[in-house]
């Protein structure tokens, strides 16, 4: 005979069965809600959770070959660099190197990222790498320092094991690696903050000027191995001194091309192949009048300000504490929806 705990036992579950069911429902339910939102966390966090639905290359990216009267595809790249190790591109960021790519479609368009692992085949998962990934002359490659500074000027100067201690040791790597890039291969140098909305390649060994006889490198445009890109890797290391901001960028680039005229005061010339570019060429908006790109701008204002311009530089470095409302007729609005639309559509869904 079955003892009479067994026999029991049924009943027991029978009279205990709904809040039996209920609580393995309960235990059901919360696997599936911590499985769900861990995937979601897991989207989110990599960027493709917040895609916008019209995320589809087809659509968003446009691509053709420059028509008949624009300038001929150029051998050099268009190049970007991040110098630090964030792999988490922003808006500008983005916008950039779209707007980059939308003007220069017979064109590389290299973006070197010193935070990228080299020799890994894949890029991170992030939004940006997704939407750039759409443009077919977008190329996002590890930024190699040692190899990029080997047979320059610049190895040793960064070999020195104290070097990145310096106050402002990324600003002044990315001056370093800029005027590597266009020493040795030439092409186009611009930071990640431009908005670019026309093509550059005419724009051959020219720099622009940001203000009153101070030229700027946050864009360059050189041949390789072009003589006044050399005077300024031996200028960079000769005068060095990494605790002054801007003395190995707009003051380098200032005093070498005083040398190289020679002259006493820059204003808009060209000089021994090398040309000073007018401020509205690349530099409509004076840093001091950063504040402009969150005004409300009228579309006669727009046309009027950049008729004579090839990019805008946004001067981030002042500006990216400022929260740009979209849609809206602010300046820096409308240059992301003409210029980046696919971050621009990004933007307003965030």
């Amino acid at each position: 005979r079955m003892p009479n705990s067994l026999l029991k036992l049924p009943r027991v579950l029978l009279s205990h069965k709904h809040r039996a069911l209920f609580i393995i429902f309960l235990l059901v339910s919360f696997a599936y809600l911590t499985l769900y939102w861990r995937i979601a966390e897991d989207s989110y966090s990599s960027g493709l959770y917040n895609l916008p639905g019209e995320f589809s290359c087809a659509h968003s990216v446009p691509f053709s070959l420059p028509n008949a009267g624009e300038p001929p595809p150029s051998r050099g790249n268009v190049f970007f660099v991040e110098t630090s190790e964030r792999t988490n591109p922003g808006y500008l960021f983005s916008c950039s190197v779209e707007s980059a790519a939308r003007t220069h479609p017979g064109t590389s368009v290299v973006v070197l990222m010193k935070g990228l692992a080299k020799g890994n085949a894949s890029l991170p998962k992030h939004w940006a790498f997704s939407l750039l990934s759409c443009f077919p002359n977008v190329e996002i490659r590890p930024l190699d320092l040692p190899e990029l500074f080997s047979g320059t000027p610049l190895k040793k100067w960064y070999l020195w094991p104290l070097r990145h201690w310096e106050p402002y040791f990324l600003p002044v790597l990315s001056d370093a690696c800029r005027i590597v890039l266009m020493w040795k291969f030439g092409g186009i140098y611009l930071d990640t903050d431009f908005i670019v909305l026309r093509n550059l390649q005419n724009l051959t060994n020219s720099l622009g000027i940001q203000s009153e006889d101070e030229l700027n490198g946050a864009f360059l445009s050189f041949k390789p191995k072009h003589e006044f890109m050399e005077l300024c890797m031996k200028d960079f290391v000769k005068n060095y001194n990494g605790w002054i901001w801007g003395r190995q960028g707009p003051y380098l680039l200032t005093r070498v091309f005083k040398k190289w005229c020679p002259i006493r005061t820059i204003q808009s010339m060209s000089c021994k192949g090398v040309r000073a570019l007018a401020p509205e060429a690349v530099y409509p908006i004076p840093w001091q009048d950063w504040k402009k790109l969150f005004e409300a701008t009228s579309a006669s204002e727009l046309h009027e300000l950049l008729k004579n311009t090839y990019a805008v530089h946004v001067w981030n470095q002042m500006s990216h504490r400022t929260r740009l409302e979209t849609p809206s007729q602010a300046l820096l609005a409308q240059l992301y929806s003409q210029f980046c639309p696919a971050t621009y559509a990004k933007m307003k869904q965030d």
